[in-house]
C-alpha cells in the first residue's frame, strides 16, 4: 500500500495550493485575515464543493486537524517569509501538479465508492482538484485560470479517462493510483514546459 506515499504528496499539495492562494491574496494587498480565508479557500474550496455535491457531510476538512493546521501554517510562514518562497517557484510548481493528481483521484474515488458512472466520477475529480482555485479567483475579481488557455482541468479530465483504462483492464488498484497521479502531474508540467494550450476561437 502506497499509504504513506500518498499521504505526503496530500500534505505538499496542500502546502502548495494554500501558499499560491497566500501569494495572490498578498498581491491584491488584503489583510491577514484575506490571505488566510483565500489559503484556505484554495486548499480546501474544491474538496468542500465536492463533499456538498455529494452529501458528505460534515465536508472533509472538518473532521482532518492535519490540513486545517497546515494550510494556516502555509498562510501565516507566506506572510512573514514570502520573498524567501518566491525563489521556490519551480519547486512549489512540482507541488502543486502533484496536489492536482492526487486530488483528482481522490475525487474520483469517492466517486467510486458511491457507485458513480465514469463522468460524474472524472468530474468530481476535477472539481476536487481545481475548483479551489476557481473560487480563489472569483473572490479576487480575475477570470479564474480553469477558464483561460492553460491546460489544467484537461490534465484532470485526461488522467482520470487513463485511470479508468486501467481499472477496467485489472491493474492493481494501488498501481493505477499511482500511474493516474503521475499522469497528471505530467501533463501539467509538459504544458507548462511547452506553452501547450487549447485552440483559441476569438481574435486577439
Amino acid at each position: 500500500m502506497p499509504t504513506h506515499f500518498l499521504y505526503i504528496i496530500d500534505i505538499l499539495g496542500t502546502i502548495s495550493f494554500a501558499v499560491s492562494g497566500a501569494f495572490l491574496a498578498i498581491e491584491k494587498k488584503l489583510d491577514p485575515f484575506g490571505v488566510l480565508v483565500l489559503s484556505f479557500v484554495t486548499a480546501i474550496g474544491g474538496g468542500t464543493l465536492r463533499d456538498i455535491l455529494i452529501g458528505n457531510l460534515p465536508v472533509s476538512w472538518l473532521k482532518n486537524e492535519t490540513a486545517t493546521i497546515v494550510i494556516f501554517s502555509s498562510a501565516v510562514v507566506t506572510m512573514f517569509f514570502g520573498r524567501f518562497l518566491r525563489h521556490l517557484t519551480t519547486t512549489l510548481f512540482l507541488f502543486d501538479a502533484l496536489g492536482l493528481g492526487l486530488f483528482t483521484i481522490v475525487g474520483i474515488k469517492l466517486g467510486i465508492a458511491l457507485h458513480y458512472g465514469v463522468g460524474v466520477c472524472i468530474a468530481l475529480g476535477t472539481i476536487t482538484a481545481c475548483f479551489g482555485g476557481v473560487v480563489r479567483d472569483v473572490l479576487l475579481n480575475t477570470i479564474p485560470l480553469l477558464f483561460r488557455k492553460e491546460i489544467y482541468a484537461l490534465a484532470c479530465i485526461a488522467g482520470g479517462l487513463i485511470y479508468f483504462l486501467m481499472r477496467r483492464m485489472n491493474i492493481d488498484a494501488d498501481v493505477a493510483t499511482i500511474l493516474g497521479i503521475l499522469i497528471i502531474f505530467s501533463i501539467r508540467v509538459l504544458a507548462v514546459r511547452y506553452k501547450l494550450s487549447l485552440p483559441q476561437f476569438y481574435r486577439n
